[in-house]
């Protein structure tokens, strides 16, 4: 007990002349520790929207004011400040203000046919419209707060970036993007030149293509078989219309033979007219010959010379 006194004694000195120091710094670690932590809750939320290709559908229902841009245009550097005011005063007149980068974003500079830099959209409950006027402050607040956007005609439903062809052209802007990324992959980290780079292209185009066409031939033969083929009793028609044209055939055949025949039967009823024709010149006087007297040909040359012999004497 004596022991344990002491030794309490000598240590109580210790405790007393640090604990209140030791106490201070555990407050101050204390304070620094929620002041780092804690995050400010007056502290106001971006107003600025940013609009990509996987959520631009947010666009289609309330009121949008939304701005096309690239971080290398100049006039879209000297309109940023501006927009940024605007988007401070869209939550008071339930408006969203955004901004798409088509530098990041080609599927919707396709949708929306970008073809200028800034470019700015109005839309209300997913009709479009292009916003024409200048780029002020005071121009935009009083274009949405007037309402002014009810003057401008809005986009056709059949260029509406929902529709089946501003999907296409999404489709091919973002195709068109990564052949451009899978270009400068092959020509700057590959080492590949650039021809070398559009010959693999090339090849690859044909052979997609090729492919792409039997692919839809297969497909089309499956889904929609010819009826011809399909028919059970097609090879039994094409057998019996096989057996028809050959039978055609031989009667045309035998018709052209029997044309032949005729006129060989013609050629001799010619020859025997003309025979007899010019027996009936070979007479004296002109006259026809008995009948059943039958003269050869040489009888017949020599009646002939006699008779011009005689003409000649008188």
């Amino acid at each position: 007990m004596a022991c344990l006194r002491a030794s309490s004694s000598r240590s109580f000195p210790m405790f007393s002349s640090k604990g209140p120091t030791r106490h201070r710094s555990w407050i101050l670690y204390l304070f620094l520790g929620v002041c780092l932590t804690s995050e400010p809750v007056s502290a106001k939320p971006d107003s600025l929207k940013e609009v990509t290709d996987g959520s631009w559908e947010e666009i289609l229902t309330g009121e949008w004011m939304i701005e096309f841009y690239a971080p290398w245009c100049p006039a879209c550097q000297q309109l940023q400040p501006v927009w940024k005011e605007f988007a401070d005063w869209g939550e008071d007149m339930g408006v969203n203000i955004a901004k798409v980068d088509v530098t990041e974003q080609p599927g919707l500079s396709g949708r929306f046919i970008i073809t200028s830099l800034p470019t700015i959209y109005h839309c209300k409950d997913g009709v479009f419209r292009k916003y024409q006027g200048a780029r002020t402050k005071d121009d935009f607040l009083s274009f949405v707060d007037e309402q002014k956007w009810k003057a401008v005609e809005p986009v056709s439903s059949w260029f509406g970036p929902s529709s089946f062809l501003m999907n296409a052209m999404s489709a091919l802007f973002k195709l068109s993007m990564f052949i451009r990324r899978c270009h400068n992959y092959m020509t700057e980290y590959l080492g590949i030149p650039v021809w070398g780079s559009y010959v693999i292209f090339g090849l690859v185009t044909l052979f997609s293509g090729l492919a792409l066409g039997l692919l839809l031939v297969f497909i089309a033969d499956f889904v929609l078989p010819s009826r011809r083929f399909s028919s059970p009793d097609y090879y039994q028609k094409k057998q019996s219309m096989e057996q028809a044209r050959l039978i055609k055939q031989q009667d045309d055949e035998q018709e052209a033979d029997g044309e032949e025949d005729d006129d060989e039967e013609e050629e001799e009823e010619d020859e025997d007219r003309n025979e007899v024709l010019s027996r009936r010149r070979g007479s004296p006087e002109g006259r026809p010959e008995p009948k059943g007297q039958v003269f050869s040909d040489e009888a017949l040359r020599k009646r002939v010379v006699t008779s011009h012999e005689e003409e000649e004497d008188t």
